[in-house]
C-alpha cells in the first residue's frame, strides 16, 4: 500500500463531515492543494476522471444473433433441407428471406445503447484547480480524489466535491434530481440521512454552477460520482423485450413446434406408404415451407417502420422500431415533473400586497397576462402598494430575460426570472425603473441570511435612498414592525395574517418570496447588513411555481379516460409535487397520498408495489428509486412508458418498457437511453404517439391475421393431398412464390391503414394478451378451410378437364391468390372508405391496398404467362377463361370475411 492509497473512499458520508475532516481524511491541502507528485500517485491507482461503460457486444456478434429467434430458425433447418436435396431456387428463396430480415434488424440495432459514451461526454470538461499552491485549468478527466477545486458562475461541475468555502453559490441540479430551482449552497456539516438532493454542501458531477463562488474538495471522480453511479445502473438494468417480440417470440415458438410435429408426421406417412428418404424429406419440406409465413418478419418490420415515419410528423421520434407497437400496449405512464409536465419555467401566480391578494395571469416568461382581483384584471397604477411590491421584485434582481432562438429563457435565477415577467405584465419595465431609481448598492443573496438587497436612489425624495430587500418570508418578516395597507399608509405588522396568506400560498405548492422597503438618509451611498437588520416596511408577497402544460392537462386526461395511468415520479418538493399533481388531474384530493424518496427508501419490494399502486405522485425520488417504482410496475404486469428529461432520469428510462426523453430540454444521456424522443418536449404529443402506436398494433393484427390463413390453406392443401395419397396441387417452389411475392406485396399494403374513430376509446390491451387470440384462432381454421376447398376443387376440376397437371396448378396457385386478394380487400379499410367517399367527397379514400392488388395482378400475369418463368415454376400459361375461373373461385372468400369482421374483428 502506497501512501496515496485511502481507504474505504466510496463509504464515505461527505456530506456529514465537516470540511476539515474532509480535507483530512483525503489528506489534502485546503490552501495549496495537492503537489504533482501525489497527483500521479493517485492517477495510478484511481484513474482517470472520465465514465467507462460495459463493452458492447462486436458487430459480428450482434450480427449473428439477429438469426436467434425461433422463426429463423424453422427457415434455416427448411433452407439447409432443402438446400442438401438440391432444390436451389427453394433454398435461396429461403435463405435470402432470413438474411434481409438479419440486415434489417442488424441496422436498427447499431443505432442504439450508446447511453454510456454520451454520460461520459457529459462531464468531460475543463476545470479550474489548485495545485502546489498554484490555480490552473486542466482537462477534468486530470481530476483526482482530494483535488481542490474552484467552481465559478458558469462552470459545470467536474467531479463530485465538498464544498469548503462558498460565495452566493447556485448549482442547477435538475438534470441529477429533479429540482426546479437552482439550489443555494453552504459549508455546514449535515445529517447522514439528508437526501442528496438536500446535500446543500455537496456540487455533484455534471451539475450547473448559475451563480456566485466556491471552492471544495474533489470526494468522487469517474464510475464513482453520482453520475457514474447511474452509469452503473443504467449496466445492470435489463433491456426488456418489448411486448410484440415477447408476443412473436412465443408465437414462433408454438408454430415451430406445430410445423415440426406435422413434418415428422408427414414423413412418417410417405415412408409408411413405401416412399423414399428423399421423398420424405421432400414431403416434410414442402409442409414446412406451406405453414412458415416467410413474409411476416419484413411485414412487420415495414409497418413499424411506417409507424416510425408517421410518428415523426407527430414529433415522436422512434430510435427503436418494437417501441411503436409498446406505445399502443403502454398501460402506465410514468411522468418526470420539470420540463415534461410543467412549462420549466418559474411563474408568479399569486401576489398579496396591502391586506388584498391577487392572481396572475400568463404561463411562463411569455409576457403576455395580467394581475387580476376576484378573476377581472386591475390598473395596476391605481394600487400603489401592489406597484411597489413588484417593482421592488424587479430592481432587487440580478437576472434578464433572453431570445434564443425564438424562445425566451432566463440568465440566471428562475424565480428573479419570474418576479421580472410578472412586473411586466403590470407595465413595468427595467430601463425605466432604472433610470428614475438607479442602483447604489448590493447585498448579494446568501443562504444563511435568506436574503438579498439594492439601495437605489429615492424616485420622490432627494434627501432620502430606497432599501429594496426580497427573501424568505420568514427572514423579511423577522426584520419588518410594519407594513403600508391599501391607502399607502404605514400600520403595524399583522404577522398572524400574513404567515396564513404564506402557509396557504405554500399549501399550493408555490414557492413564497418577500418584499419590503427602507428609506435611509441620501448622505449615505452604500449599505451593509446593520441597515437591514430591522425597521424595515412589508410590502408583499408573491408566490410562484413551475406550471403545467395546459396541453399536458388534457393529454392526461385523456390517457386517463382510456384506461392509462399516469404517475409523476420527480426529484422536486413533495409539496409541489402534490400542488402540480393537483392541477394535472393526477390527484383529486386535497390531501391525496404521496409518497416521498424517503419512504419509499424505507420499504421492501412488496410495499413498493403496493405504493406504486396506491398512490400517482412520488417526490423527492432519487435515481435509483425511480428504478425501483418502474420495476415495481412492471412486476404487477403492468406496461411503463417512463418520461424523462434529466442524467437522473436514463437507467429508468432504460428499464422502462418504453423510455420517452424531452427533444429540447433533455439531455443527451436521456436521449440516448430513451426508445423515444419527443422534439416538441410536449407530454400531449404521447397521446399521439399512442394512438399511432395502437393503430400500427391494429395493423400488424390485420397483417397476421391476413398471412396465416394463406399459409394455413397452404399447409392443408399439402396434408390433405399427401394423406389423400394424390399428386400435390401446389408445389413447394409455388408456394415460396405466393408466400414471397404475393402474400407480401398484398400485406404490406395493410401497413399503410390508416387509424379509426375507435382507436383511442378502447381500453389498453391486456400485457398478457396472447398474439394468437380465440378469435383469432377461429379466423385462420375458417378461412384457411375455404382456402383448401377452393383449391383443392380448382385444382381437381382442371386436372379432369384438361389433363395437364401443370396447368391445374397453375389456375390452383391463380385461385389461392384470388381468394386472399379479395379476403384483403374485406379486412382492409379500402371498400369501406370508398363507399364514405361516395357518400361524401370530403373523405379521403384508403387506395393503397388497391396499388397493392394491381402490383399482384402483374406478378401473376408474369407468373404464368411468360415463357421464360414457366420451366422454373412448372406453370402453363392460362387462357382469358380460365383466368376468370380462378378469379371467380376467389370470390366467395368474402362472406365468411364479412361474418367474421362482423363478430370477430381483427382490430
Amino acid at each position: 500500500m502506497t501512501s496515496s492509497t485511502i481507504d474505504n473512499l466510496t463509504e464515505q458520508q461527505w456530506h456529514q463531515q465537516s470540511a476539515a475532516d474532509a480535507a483530512k481524511y483525503l489528506r489534502t491541502d485546503l490552501e495549496g492543494g495537492l503537489s504533482e507528485a501525489e497527483v500521479s500517485e493517485r492517477q495510478k491507482l484511481y484513474g482517470f476522471n472520465e465514465i467507462k461503460g460495459k463493452a458492447g457486444k462486436s458487430p459480428i456478434m450482434r450480427f449473428l444473433m439477429e438469426f436467434n429467434q425461433p422463426l429463423i430458425y424453422i427457415l434455416l433447418v427448411a433452407g439447409i433441407v432443402t438446400l442438401l436435396l438440391k432444390d436451389w431456387v427453394d433454398a435461396g428463396v429461403i435463405l435470402g428471406v432470413m438474411l434481409i430480415n438479419a440486415v434489417i434488424g442488424f441496422i436498427q440495432e447499431s443505432k442504439a445503447e450508446n447511453a454510456i459514451a454520451a454520460l461520459a461526454k457529459s462531464v468531460t470538461t475543463e476545470a479550474t484547480m489548485i495545485r502546489g499552491g498554484q490555480k490552473v485549468r486542466l482537462n477534468s478527466r486530470e481530476l483526482v480524489p482530494g483535488d481542490l477545486v474552484v467552481l465559478a458562475s458558469g462552470d459545470k461541475v467536474p467531479a463530485d466535491v465538498r464544498l469548503v468555502n462558498v460565495r452566493d453559490l447556485q448549482v442547477s441540479e435538475s438534470a441529477l434530481t429533479g429540482e426546479s430551482v437552482p439550489v443555494q449552497k453552504a459549508t455546514e456539516p449535515l445529517a447522514t440521512e439528508t437526501v442528496l438532493a438536500d446535500r446543500t454542501n455537496m456540487a455533484y458531477a455534471g451539475s450547473l454552477v448559475t451563480f456566485g463562488q466556491a471552492k471544495g474538495i474533489v470526494v468522487a471522480i469517474a464510475n464513482q460520482t453520482e453520475t457514474g453511479r447511474i452509469s452503473q445502473l443504467m449496466d445492470q438494468s435489463t433491456g426488456l423485450e418489448t411486448p410484440l417480440t415477447r408476443k412473436i417470440e412465443q408465437f414462433s415458438k408454438s408454430l415451430l413446434y406445430v410445423i415440426l410435429g406435422l413434418s415428422a408426421f408427414m414423413f412418417a406417412v410417405v415412408m409408411g406408404k413405401g416412399g423414399t428418404w428423399t421423398d420424405g424429406f421432400k414431403t416434410a419440406v414442402a409442409l414446412a415451407v406451406s405453414a412458415i409465413p416467410e413474409g411476416l418478419p419484413a411485414v412487420v418490420t415495414v409497418t413499424l417502420a411506417l409507424g416510425v415515419e408517421r410518428m415523426a410528423k407527430q414529433h415522436a421520434i422512434i430510435r427503436k422500431l418494437p417501441a411503436v407497437e409498446t406505445l399502443g400496449s403502454t398501460t402506465v405512464i410514468c411522468s418526470d415533473k420539470t420540463g415534461t409536465l410543467t412549462e420549466n419555467q418559474m411563474t408568479v401566480q399569486a401576489i398579496y400586497a396591502g391586506g388584498s391578494s391577487y392572481t396572475v395571469s400568463g404561463v411562463g416568461y411569455l409576457e403576455s397576462g395580467s394581475i387580476l382581483q376576484n378573476d377581472r384584471p386591475v390598473e395596476v397604477s391605481q394600487f400603489p402598494i401592489l406597484q411597489e411590491c413588484l417593482q421592488c421584485g424587479l430592481l432587487c434582481n440580478d437576472s434578464h430575460l433572453q431570445e434564443q432562438d425564438g424562445q425566451l429563457s432566463v440568465a440566471g435565477d428562475p424565480t428573479e426570472g419570474a418576479l421580472i415577467v410578472s412586473a411586466q405584465k403590470a407595465g413595468l419595465t427595467l430601463q425605466e425603473l432604472e433610470q428614475e431609481q438607479p442602483r447604489l448598492d448590493t447585498i448579494p443573496f446568501e443562504s444563511q441570511f435568506q436574503y438579498m438587497a439594492t439601495l437605489h436612489q429615492s424616485r420622490e425624495l432627494a434627501d432620502r435612498h430606497t432599501i429594496y430587500v426580497k427573501g424568505s418570508a420568514e427572514s423579511i418578516l423577522k426584520q419588518c414592525h410594519h407594513q403600508i395597507d391599501a391607502d399607502g399608509q404605514n400600520i403595524d405588522l399583522n404577522r398572524e395574517e400574513i404567515e396564513q396568506v404564506v402557509d396557504r400560498m405554500a399549501s399550493q405548492g408555490l414557492r413564497v418570496l418577500a418584499f419590503a422597503k427602507k428609506e435611509i438618509s441620501a448622505q449615505k451611498q452604500g449599505i451593509d447588513r446593520e441597515d437591514i437588520d430591522e425597521d424595515l416596511v412589508f410590502l408583499g408577497l408573491q408566490g410562484m411555481i413551475d406550471p403545467p402544460r395546459a396541453e399536458a392537462i388534457a393529454a392526461v386526461r385523456t390517457c386517463q379516460s382510456v384506461g392509462i395511468q399516469v404517475k409523476m415520479i420527480t426529484g422536486d418538493h413533495a409539496l409541489t409535487a402534490a400542488a402540480i399533481a393537483r392541477k394535472m388531474g393526477l390527484s383529486q384530493e386535497e390531501n391525496a397520498l404521496a409518497f416521498t424518496g424517503k419512504q419509499l427508501a424505507e420499504m421492501d419490494d412488496q410495499e413498493l408495489a403496493n405504493a406504486v399502486e396506491a398512490s400517482n405522485v412520488f417526490a423527492r425520488v432519487a435515481p435509483e428509486q425511480k428504478l425501483r417504482l418502474v420495476e415495481a410496475l412492471q412486476s404487477k404486469g403492468e406496461i411503463v412508458a417512463m418520461t424523462g428529461d434529466g442524467v437522473n432520469d436514463a437507467p429508468a428510462l432504460k428499464q422502462a418498457d418504453i423510455g420517452i426523453a424531452m427533444g429540447i430540454t433533455g439531455t443527451e444521456v436521456a436521449k440516448e437511453a430513451a426508445d423515444m424522443v419527443l422534439t416538441d418536449d410536449n407530454f400531449a404529443s404521447i397521446e399521439a404517439a399512442i394512438e399511432e402506436g395502437r393503430t400500427v398494433y391494429g395493423n400488424l393484427l390485420k397483417t397476421i391475421g391476413f398471412i396465416l390463413p394463406v399459409n394455413g390453406g397452404e399447409a392443408l392443401t399439402i396434408l390433405v393431398g399427401i394423406l389423400a395419397g394424390t399428386t400435390l396441387p401446389i408445389l413447394p417452389v409455388q408456394i415460396l412464390w405466393v408466400n414471397m411475392v404475393s402474400s407480401v406485396a398484398l400485406s404490406a399494403t395493410l401497413a399503410f391503414e390508416p387509424k379509426s374513430a375507435e382507436t383511442m376509446q378502447r381500453s389498453p390491451r391486456r400485457p398478457n394478451e396472447p398474439l394468437l387470440t380465440k378469435k383469432l384462432l377461429w379466423r385462420i381454421l375458417i378461412i384457411s378451410i375455404f382456402n383448401l376447398i377452393a383449391v383443392l376443387g380448382i385444382f381437381e376440376w382442371a386436372s379432369e378437364a384438361t389433363g395437364n397437371i401443370n396447368l391445374a396448378r397453375t389456375m390452383a396457385v391463380h385461385t389461392l391468390v384470388s381468394a386472399e386478394t379479395f379476403y384483403l380487400l374485406s379486412i382492409s379499410q379500402c371498400i369501406p372508405s370508398l363507399f364514405g367517399y361516395l357518400k361524401d367527397r370530403t373523405q379521403e379514400i384508403a387506395f393503397i391496398p388497391a396499388i397493392g392488388v394491381a402490383c399482384v395482378f402483374i406478378f401473376q400475369v408474369f407468373f404464368s404467362q411468360l415463357t421464360f418463368i414457366n420451366p422454373l415454376f412448372a406453370t402453363q400459361p392460362l387462357s382469358f377463361i380460365q383466368a376468370l375461373i380462378c378469379i371467380g373461385a376467389g370470390i366467395p372468400v368474402i362472406v365468411p370475411a364479412l361474418f367474421l369482421k362482423r363478430f370477430a374483428p381483427l382490430a
